[in-house]
């Protein structure tokens, strides 16, 4: 039975909910990183090249990226859980076909139909947060969420890894069969069934081509960059994501239920908050793409220990999270950012200028400190993405969240590849000198937050933050249920009023 939540669910079924989303999204997240360490035998067995065996990880990258913000619309219009169940199903069913594909296009066709479901997943899991959650404690629904993310991102090799040593390549599709069926079941019996949007939003297939060509071309000239593609080539890709881009901004502009919702970034504190996001993640990407060239390569150090030296980052980001979630609406979200960010640019920079022959004590703290400023930033930020956005507009909100953690990790992946050609065996300490200027940047974005007003009171002010009538009475109606947990008492009081 479809409901309006006004303030959360009830706990019993919320602690469900939140198992079913944990269970979902480490699946999609693992899932873009799993297939890397098993490449090697994926190409050999399926008896294709090393350079066409790629694109079994950039289908998966590529049909997120491309479907993120369409999935999040069809959310908004059709109801969260709804498009989450089938986003669910189609990965589930497609993890069963990518174990059974006994030839490299049959296994490269099914990840990019498992990328579309996983893109379903990731686009609006932030906004069902908001909806199983009350007010008061979101801050702690959105910890959970990102610290799922975080540790699944860092996670990713160490568990392909563990699959491997015991088992064939399949496996590392054919185990999320089992846990996706118990997600899905989980999430029939304990998702909420929001009521779907009845104030005349439609979905326009032509913006959902143009959003698909635009961040299609662009991660692919990225990614031919980072393998080292014909320069000409590469140069023809931006150019058309260019005029790709300009086609789609300008049409989105004249859309009153934009795909990319460029009226929310009318919004400052969304704004420098997306920002800060594509910044942070970025810099994450250039560490933890390079320090295992750096552990392996100049230090020395096996497999193992390289995951065992990595660990501490995931570990620290892990206790920081709940910390940071429980800090929100009491610290001001722009200020933990801007000390979590600085934390984090300060550890980066650590790890660039580490002694010839560290010891592990020496990296192990360096790494914490990384981890632990990025734990601190990332539960206060996407807190604050998605509460400055209307409630009615919580899956665009949640598909731009999505969408600037793929930008800013696939960016940060591919300026590594450029670190590395540029300089040679310095290639990890040039790209970790980078990803702390990355964080030093994110960290002053941040700090300009902190003297942002509240969505609520742009909204009530000017109304200038939504680009329709109905964007602004959703606004309204957040503010008087509390929907951002940023705002004082007093301003609640007075939007009510």
């Amino acid at each position: 039975m479809t409901q309006n939540y006004a303030d959360g669910i009830p706990t019993p079924q919320r602690y469900g909910a939140i198992l079913t989303i944990a269970i979902s999204i480490s699946l999609a997240v693992l899932d873009g990183a799993i297939a890397n360490v098993a490449l090697p035998t994926i190409a050999r067995e399926l008896h294709a090249s090393p350079a066409t065996s790629i694109w079994v990880i950039n289908a998966y990258q590529l049909s997120i990226i491309m479907t993120l913000l369409s999935f999040a619309t069809l959310g908004d219009i059709y109801g969260y859980r709804r498009v989450y169940q089938c986003g669910l199903a189609v990965f589930t069913l497609m993890s069963l076909i990518c174990a059974l594909s006994d030839n490299l296009w049959m296994l490269i066709s099914a990840r990019v139909l498992q990328g579309f479901g996983a893109a379903a997943l990731m686009s609006i899991n932030t906004a069902l947060i908001r909806i199983i959650y009350p007010s008061r404690l979101l801050g702690r629904g959105i910890a959970i969420n990102t610290l799922v993310v975080a540790v699944s991102t860092a996670a990713g090799p160490t568990v392909a890894a563990g699959v491997l040593s015991v088992a064939s390549w399949q496996w590392l599709f054919a185990i999320n069969v089992p846990i996706g069926m118990l997600a899905f079941y989980l999430g029939r019996r304990f998702l909420p069934a929001n009521a779907q949007n009845n104030s005349g939003q439609r979905f326009n297939g032509f913006s959902a081509l143009m959003n698909a060509l635009t961040f299609g071309l662009l991660l692919s000239a990225l990614g031919g960059f980072s393998q080292r593609l014909s320069g000409q080539w590469i140069l023809i890709e931006l150019a058309l994501a260019a005029v790709a881009g300009v086609f789609f901004v300008r049409h989105q502009l004249r859309q009153p239920w934009p795909l990319l919702p460029v009226d929310l970034f009318r919004i400052p504190l969304f704004s420098l908050s997306m920002g800060t996001s594509i910044c942070s993640f970025c810099a994450q990407m250039l560490a933890m793409v390079s320090l295992p060239f750096y552990l392996q390569s100049v230090l020395g150090r096996s497999e193992v220990a390289t995951g065992l030296l990595l660990t501490p980052w995931p570990l620290a980001t892990m206790l920081l999270a709940m910390v940071a979630g429980r800090l929100i609406g009491r610290v001001n979200s722009g200020l933990l950012g801007a000390v979590g960010l600085a934390a984090f640019a300060l550890g980066l920079f650590s790890l660039a200028w580490l002694p010839a022959m560290p010891g592990d004590g020496e990296i192990i703290w360096r790494m914490m400190l990384c981890g632990a400023g990025f734990g601190l930033f990332q539960s206060p930020n996407n807190h604050t993405i998605i509460t400055s956005a209307p409630r009615n507009r919580s899956g665009g909100a949640s598909g731009m969240l999505g969408t600037a953690r793929l930008f800013g990790q696939t960016s940060g992946a591919a300026l590594v590849a450029l670190m590395f050609n540029l300089f040679g065996t310095a290639g990890t300490h040039a790209a970790l000198v980078l990803a702390g200027c990355f964080a030093t940047a994110a960290a002053l974005v941040s700090a300009l937050r902190i003297r942002q007003p509240t969505p609520q009171r742009q909204d009530v002010r000017t109304g200038s933050a939504q680009g329709t009538a109905a964007d602004k009475t959703a606004a309204l109606d957040a503010s008087a249920a509390g929907a951002t947990a940023d705002t004082t008492a007093e301003n609640r009081a007075r939007n009510v009023r």
